[in-house]
């Protein structure tokens, strides 16, 4: 994807060296000394009463000086921050190896964020997914019984991952999820315990929680992209925050600041009063049913759906597909108001979304008259549609860049490992994994989005702090309102169309 495509992403994107580098230097004062203080004095003078001043500066700024070597901080020393860059081993059919120089440790004494800001409303639901194993922990059993639907098993063991890998993901699902939790470990090194985890990268959720009811019933615990009401996957980021490979879809770094720009490009106001969507209706029958929502010759539903093409549109419309989508984040990143049809999977963030203030909900049995009525409503309340796009957009921007995927993944594993009964070790079969093995052999966009998105030095600022549990009233009243918002948008469609009917 090239930079002015990236741009457009609102408009057409679905889809299912061995030793450590210092910046910053800081000069000590020099002692008094009258004498050379003089002399250095009488140079000074005589240098400006004989040299223009632009002469002097070309000299100072040259490259045999810089503006940074001669700058003086008093009794300060700049704290000293590793970087490390990718060590890759040159030569043919030569084993690359991890790199011993990673720092174990990294503590700042001056965090540059305080450690009592606190992680977006969504991180309480790591308590609601790890709960099942809050009262008996979980055993070396329990992990052994998601074998069977296990792409790999990880483990952290004093700040290094090892692998045992079981089966072939879809694509490079499995690459780029743990290429994402190495760069967790090198932005907090040392900060994460140990820990044994086993991990499915498929669509749908695979713990089903009927089949573990009761007091003593030990489901297995299993990472997993999305769950449901009715499994106990627990939930982690998508591979796609690394980059999409397959398809060219940048890191989700760069590529959700190319989306704040793009938004830029057209104003709310000037953008066509349809909703808008693009994928592959193939995947779910769901996605087939939308397809009849489409502009005919009978019906104009107010929307517009391509198996390929974008433009710039008020409304988008998200539907999941065979599970979740990972097209959510990029289509509430964008600042029209999403409408969004409902859906039966949650991924780990759209759980602190709300209906009326992030989205618009649209029925999923009868999905043409809601999105038909959601057109006009927006259409005829220009401000309130325009405000809920641009909430979607914001919260997108800020509770889910970088930063907080990362410290969501950071505390989801420290919560998961606080409930490990059993002392981690490494099986004989696993082989350790850094940056290294898997940067340096890759190729072509593979290796290109994993240089992008890799974490060259630790970070200054501490984790958000994760907030409390949900206290059960306050979690039955969270979803109470999200359910009554939905219920009143339900309750305004239906006098829309019985007022259509009475006119004809």
């Amino acid at each position: 994807m090239n930079r002015n495509n990236a741009k457009h992403l609102c408009d057409f994107l679905d889809g299912t060296g061995l030793h450590r580098h210092f910046v910053g230097t800081s000069w000590r004062p020099l002692k008094k000394r009258t004498a050379a203080t003089i002399i250095f004095l009488l140079l000074i003078f005589f240098v400006a009463a004989l040299v223009p001043a632009g002469w002097i500066d070309a000299f100072i700024f040259s490259g045999t000086y810089s503006k940074k070597s001669i700058t003086t901080t008093r009794n300060t020393t700049t704290p000293k921050r590793p970087e490390f860059p990718l060590q890759c081993t040159e030569g043919i059919n030569v084993t690359q190896a991890c790199p011993r120089t990673y720092p174990t440790t990294h503590d700042p004494t001056n965090p540059s964020r305080p450690s009592n800001l606190t992680c977006p409303s969504y991180f309480r639901w790591i308590h609601e997914d790890l709960r099942p194993w809050k009262e008996t922990g979980i055993t070396r059993d329990m992990i052994e019984k998601a074998l069977r639907t296990t792409d790999f098993r990880l483990l952290i063991v004093d700040g290094k991952a090892y692998i045992e890998k079981y089966k072939q993901s879809f694509q490079t699902r499995d690459m780029f999820t743990l290429w994402g939790i190495l760069q967790l470990l090198r932005l907090y090194p040392g900060r994460l315990p140990d820990l044994e985890l086993m991990f499915n990268c498929g669509d749908l959720p695979v713990i089903p929680s009927k089949d573990f009811r009761g007091p003593n019933a030990g489901p297995p615990p299993l990472f997993h992209y999305c769950a449901d009401e009715r499994s106990l996957d627990i939930v982690f980021p998508d591979w796609s925050f690394w980059g999409w490979a397959e398809i060219n879809i940048k890191p989700w770094r760069s590529l959700l600041q190319s989306i704040k720009e793009g938004n830029k490009r057209t104003k709310w106001e000037d953008r066509v009063p349809y909703a808008y969507w693009k994928g592959n209706p193939n995947v779910a029958r769901t996605r087939k049913d939308l397809l009849k929502c489409n502009v005919s010759d009978k019906n104009d539903w107010n929307t517009r759906i391509y198996i390929q093409r974008f433009g710039f549109y008020r409304y988008k419309i998200y539907i999941e597909g065979r599970a979740w989508s990972v097209s959510e984040k990029y289509i509430m990143a964008c600042d029209s108001m999403t409408l969004y049809v409902r859906s039966r999977y949650h991924d780990f963030f759209v759980r602190g979304m709300e209906p009326l203030q992030h989205f618009w909900p649209i029925r999923d049995n009868s999905k043409c008259t809601s999105l038909k009525f959601a057109v006009e409503w927006g259409n005829n309340h220009k401000d309130k549609a325009k405000a809920i796009g641009e909430a979607a957009s914001n919260f997108i921007q800020e509770d889910l860049k970088m930063d907080y995927v990362y410290d969501y993944m950071f505390h989801v594993l420290n919560e998961y490992a606080k409930l490990l009964k059993f002392k981690p070790t490494i099986p004989p079969n696993a082989v350790e994994l850094c940056s290294e093995t898997m940067a340096c052999p890759a190729t072509g966009t593979w290796k290109k989005f994993m240089v992008e998105s890799m974490v060259e030095s630790p970070s200054d600022e501490l984790p958000c702090t994760l907030p409390p549990p949900y206290d059960p009233l306050a979690l039955r009243d969270f979803l109470e309102r999200k359910a009554n918002s939905t219920r009143q948008v339900e309750a305004w469609e239906n006098e829309y169309w019985q007022s259509i009917d009475k006119k004809q």
